[in-house]
């Protein structure tokens, strides 16, 4: 059996790879015949609806290139629409740009990769779609209680980078160590500590949260750590702190870096010695606790300003692990939205299926989402509450449809699409792929129009560039030209996700803004 969305679906299944490159087909083929399914292959959209005519409805998957003559991926899912063929297509691309990914989820695309995908991310998207296949009119909607705990089959994703969070929320899970976990607001980071705690042998055990940015500096020492009575004006009784509370569990601290820098004091011992001390009391408390901590903040700056202590820091940052922006993973848009609205729609207790239109699911793919899982999950809310049909269509997103560039409600409330606003530029000879090669031209030419991809080998001066200047300017570049998909960078670059972090670091570069001089 094969997981998606958290569920068993069956092993064996049928897979249409319509790719024109045969180096490609039997890479593919090989993946997915190592997982089980059975794959036949088409070397150009043609020839894959002609396979489609000769096998019926034995096709549960197709694994869709956009790129071929003939009949290109675009030409063949206008075909299947026509044909009002249903079956999952999941559309490979080479450069992951949000024009294409549009383009194809508009066109009725279930879901997108990127080149070259990983075995992985193909298990990950072919499960999800063979789900979606098999829950094909029917109306049975599931989820686990509010109550009950969050296991690491139910983070949805389809991503490589959440992927790879999950594999080391796994690992995490299996010893005490301290952990925190860095994003941006919204991007799950409570969802995946309860993983780690329900993965843990302390699952049974309670799971503390406390928002350290919404709790009032003057109490935050007692809410942690607790006091006794009269240990100060107005303590009237004898007060629990947080810390008990999770004592043989796991203690979440969120938003670790708006402790005061005296409460940072008192954690540190807390962390070190595995002791606390309530307000008030005249001896220290022995406590048995698991702590993860959380922050959108970048600790090690605060440490540079003064602002988080340097032996704290280093206490706690034993297992960082990073949780990436919505805006970068948009491959597990599409996932998530149908897991939302099947969760709503089934909480609603909706006496119809709910379906997902293809422009809808364009519009929402194509947002950049700056609150993250947390906004977009409201999104879905809002729009299944407020729903009147079998199916969510863009119309559904008002406050959505005005921020996307190229997209706008007519007066009758139907969706439009600017097509302009999205289209890819026509591959040519000359511009199929960019120039990043050094510009050797004599320096008395270099007033002359230089292309906007050329990276210069000297400088204004005449003289050859530093060799670090060089790697800044084509970093900034590849960030760029590959829409800040951190893994495709690293990959073309020829160096690991790590060092590439590394590099952002060392040149002040803001992944959301390459271009961006740092200050």
């Amino acid at each position: 059996m094969t997981r998606a969305f958290g569920k068993e679906v069956p092993v064996t299944a049928h897979i249409l790879v319509i790719d024109d490159d045969p180096v490609q087909r039997r890479l593919l083929k090989n993946m997915i015949e190592r997982s089980g399914h059975i794959c036949h292959m088409a070397e150009n959209g043609r020839a894959g609806l002609d396979l489609l005519d000769r096998k019926g409805g034995l096709i549960n998957v197709i694994l869709l290139d956009l790129m071929m003559p003939e009949m290109n991926g675009s030409a063949f899912l206008d075909a299947l629409a026509e044909r009002e063929n249903t079956i999952p297509v999941i559309v490979q691309t080479g450069q992951g740009g949000i024009e294409t990914v549009v383009s194809a989820m508009r066109a009725g695309a279930f879901d997108f990769v990127v080149k070259p995908v990983s075995p992985e991310r193909l298990n990950v998207a072919v499960g999800n779609a063979l789900k979606v296949d098999q829950r094909e009119g029917r109306g049975r909607t599931g989820r686990r209680g509010r109550s009950e705990a969050v296991q690491f089959d139910d983070i949805v994703s389809a991503s490589s980078e959440m992927l790879r969070v999950i594999e080391l929320g796994r690992r995490a899970a299996q010893s005490n160590i301290p952990v925190v976990l860095e994003g941006e607001s919204g991007v799950g980071k409570e969802m995946v500590a309860r993983a780690i705690q329900a993965g843990s042998d302390r699952a049974h055990k309670p799971f503390v949260t406390v928002n350290c940015g919404a709790i009032p500096h003057n109490l935050v020492e007692s809410i942690l750590f607790g006091h006794e009575k009269g240990a100060f004006t107005g303590a009237t009784e004898r007060h629990t702190g947080k810390f008990m509370e999770a004592d043989g569990g796991t203690l979440f601290l969120d938003e670790i870096g708006d402790l005061p820098l005296e409460v940072q004091v008192k954690l540190l011992r807390a962390v070190q010695q595995g002791e606390i001390e309530t307000i008030g009391a005249r001896f220290p408390q022995k406590v048995n606790v698991r702590l993860i901590s959380a922050t959108n903040r970048d600790l090690i700056n605060e440490v540079r300003e003064g602002r988080f202590r340097e032996d704290l820091y280093y206490r706690l940052n034993v297992f960082p692990i990073t949780i990436p922006a919505l805006r970068r993973r948009k491959e597990d848009i599409p996932v998530l939205v149908r897991a939302f609205v099947q969760r709503f729609a089934g909480e609603q207790k909706l006496a119809r299926p709910l379906a997902v239109s293809a422009g809808a699911l364009a519009l929402l793919t194509a947002y950049d989402w700056p609150g993250n899982i947390r906004q977009l999950e409201n999104a879905i809310f809002r729009a299944v509450v407020l729903s009147e049909g079998a199916e969510l269509t863009a119309s559904d997103f008002p406050q959505i449809a005005a921020q996307v560039p190229g997209y706008g409600l007519a007066e009758s409330g139907a969706a439009t699409w600017d097509t302009t606003a999205f289209r890819a530029p026509e591959p040519s000879a000359e511009s199929h792929l960019p120039s990043v090669y050094p510009d050797f031209r004599p320096n008395e030419s270099a007033d002359a129009d230089v292309p906007d991809n050329a990276i210069s080998s000297v400088d204004k001066g005449g003289h050859v560039r530093k060799l670090a200047d060089v790697e800044e300017e084509l970093i900034r570049f590849a960030l760029k030209f590959y829409h800040g998909q951190m893994s495709q960078v690293a990959r073309k670059l020829g160096i690991g996700r790590s060092t590439l972090y590394r590099k952002l670091k060392d040149y002040g570069i803001d992944p959301d803004d390459p271009m961006k001089e740092a200050a």
